[in-house]
């Protein structure tokens, strides 16, 4: 029996010696590897926190004392050492395990957190919460050099350096990276913590020296305690966190056990907040991690667990490989254009332009706030800044976007990668809400390309607007096949292509972005059903189109597929359009409901929501024979 399979829970740990100690660490890399290689997953950054997370579970007492990890995508070592090893093989699927916490699953998860430094105000609000009720409880949150880059990471260390009481310990995993290496003044003052060695050296030199001195040696170096904030000041400067009044440990060896160990129990009685600053290696253990330059498998999807080598042959263009290949294109031709990011230079495809535009290229850390309102100054200073984010994490930068872009009618291009349903990173990762966010903000034009081809068209158009926000946003699966129109109706922002056109149809089918092709198989199976369509794309879904209200007002039933929410989606906007022109239609709307989606693969997510072309093709279908029905019946009483 393995040691591994020997731990049922926390407690388990305690009994270990430190030679267990190393040892169940290797063991806990090789269950990593084995399995996170099979079902794909956040793989480097919990190669990279198992001696932390065993020691944070011997000396606290989870889940008496809550563990917040942010952003959670590490967290797998803390499900195994709390009972979860069996369920690996479900990691990330529907019905299994999720590959952030998840407090369904057990007691020792407290906040289902996948977007990224929140952790410090929900530890804060636990902390004093156990105060004002008398509760002796210490709060953990652990966070990594990267979440340490947003703004709200500070916002609640400012709260918590004003209140010393809070039995709060803020583990720093320092790895020196998000998914790539992390930026800014704050990882330029822990790379110093890090590499600079004279504070410990020049200790053990003291300590060395001060104790042979006979009889006086001991008591001298006791007495000498307080001489340490000295020399670190000196050699290796901590004004970052003292200055907050914030005690700090550290730097510490992120995998050292013992000294990890003593270090925490040393926090965990302070009895204040205290910072344990500890440096991790991404990846460790697994040589192909360590060796990948770009992110140490962040995230990888199925691999060889000996090479790291993809298990997939087949390499299939994605909708991030095109806009990065378009964004070089015009950064070519247009040097006003600049890019920015939040810590995902290479997930959101502006590795090429960076690689060809270095100068133009601004990777902001988690910041997307930041972010958005740096684009609007860049624009108000005479560029074009195009900022490439994960369509879930433009919801953190809302108010930027609506009183700081286009209350300024500022020109920002907003691409949004990983829009609609994602699936297997659970509820928090689906791009669900920008359509109906955004279709808010005056002046906001949005568009949703279908193929490569439209991607090209609309970001070369969005970059030319200077006084108002653009957003493109498309999906993370791969790029579909061209689906030429075989008509348009306007031009620009006022396009609608027709991609089927029947002249004897009363039903108009509009779908666009990732889900124009799936209107086209809708259109298909309601054909083998003897019910002729028309089926439309409105390139620019927002402003709701002028030539798609009237196309809409030729057909006696309209339906509309969208991968976002319908409430506030394209469906009801158009709606709302047609009403205000008096025109009388039946429509139906298809989407995403007002709901957090459940863990799944994309494909199990639409097929529950009924976002299949055999679903919408029935309920269509039952909608235009409900409404042929009574005209048949009055057909038959006038023969």
């Amino acid at each position: 029996m393995s040691l591994l399979e020997s731990i049922a829970g926390p407690r388990d740990l305690r009994a270990l010696s430190r030679a267990q100690l190393e040892q169940l660490a290797e063991e806990i890399r090789a269950f990593l590897i084995t399995n996170v290689s099979r079902t794909g997953g956040h793989l480097g950054p919990n190669l990279g926190v198992v001696e932390l997370t065993m020691a944070i579970h011997r000396v606290f007492n989870s889940p008496y004392d809550p563990i917040i990890f942010d952003t959670g995508h590490q967290s797998y070592v803390h499900k195994i050492l709390t009972g979860r090893a069996d369920q690996f093989a479900t990691l990330r699927q529907q019905g299994g395990l999720s590959g952030y916490p998840e407090p369904g699953e057990s007691e020792h998860d407290w906040v289902a957190n996948s977007h990224a430094s929140t952790s410090l105000s929900w530890a804060e609000g636990m902390a004093k919460g156990y105060a004002l009720r008398g509760e002796d409880r210490t709060v953990v949150a652990v966070i990594g050099d990267g979440a340490l880059t947003g703004g709200m990471a500070w916002e609640a260390l400012n709260n918590i350096a004003a209140e010393p009481e809070l039995r709060l310990v803020i583990v720093v995993n320092d790895n020196g990276r998000s998914y790539t290496p992390t930026v800014g003044g704050l990882a330029n003052h822990l790379a110093g913590l890090r590499t600079d060695r004279r504070y410990e050296e020049t200790l053990s030199v003291i300590k060395r020296v001060v104790n042979k001195i006979p009889m006086f040696g001991r008591p001298m170096y006791g007495l000498m305690h307080g001489f340490k904030t000295g020399v670190k000041d000196v050699v290796a400067p901590q004004d970052l966190f003292s200055d907050l009044g914030i005690k700090y440990t550290g730097p510490i060896d992120g995998h050292d056990i013992a000294a990890l160990t003593n270090r925490l129990e040393q926090a965990r009685q302070f009895g204040s907040p205290v910072i344990v600053h500890c440096i991790t290696q991404k990846g460790k253990g697994f040589r192909a991690a360590e060796e990948h330059e770009e992110d140490r498998f962040h995230a990888v999807g199925q691999i060889n667990d000996v090479t790291g080598e993809p298990l997939s042959a087949t390499l299939q263009a994605t909708w991030t490989d095109a806009f990065a290949e378009t964004m070089v294109q015009l950064g070519a031709k247009d040097p006003r254009i600049v890019a920015l990011t939040a810590a995902m230079l290479h997930p959101t495809g502006l590795t090429r332009f960076a690689a060809a535009f270095p100068e133009r290229t601004f990777d902001v850390g988690i910041a997307e706030q930041h972010a958005i309102t740096s684009a609007a100054g860049l624009a108000k200073a005479g560029l074009h800044p195009v900022v490439a984010i994960y369509s879930t994490f433009l919801n953190r930068a809302f108010d930027q976007l609506l009183m700081d872009v286009a209350l300024h009618r500022c020109g920002v291009t907003v691409v949004l990668d990983r829009a609609g349903v994602t699936g297997a990173d659970g509820p928090s990762h689906n791009g669900m809400w920008d359509m109906t966010l955004t279709g808010i903000v005056p002046g906001l034009q949005l568009a949703a390309p279908r193929d490569q081809a439209r991607l090209e068209e609309t970001l070369s158009r969005a970059v030319t607007v200077d006084d108002a926000p653009t957003v493109v946003r498309f999906s993370k699966e791969r790029l579909p096949d061209e689906l030429p129109a075989v008509a348009r109706r306007g031009d620009g922002l006022t396009a609608v292509d027709l991609l089927h056109q029947d002249p004897e149809a009363r039903t108009l089918i509009v779908g666009y972005g990732q889900f124009a092709g799936l209107a086209v198989r809708v259109h298909d199976m309601l054909a083998a059903q003897g019910i002729p369509s028309t089926v439309a794309d409105p390139i620019w879904a927002l402003p709701i189109s002028p030539e798609l209200v009237s196309l809409a007002d030729e057909f006696d039933h309209v339906v509309t597929i969208e991968d976002n929410l319908v409430a506030g989606g394209l469906g009801q906007r158009l709606r709302a359009e047609l009403a205000a022109s008096g025109v009388e239609v039946t429509m139906q709307h298809f989407g995403i409901p007002q709901e957090f989606l459940a863990l799944g693969s994309r494909p199990q997510v639409l097929d529950r929501l009924g976002l299949t072309p055999k679903a919408i093709a029935q309920e269509v279908l039952r909608a235009v024979l409900a409404e042929a029905a009574p005209e048949q019946v009055h057909a038959r009483h006038q023969g």
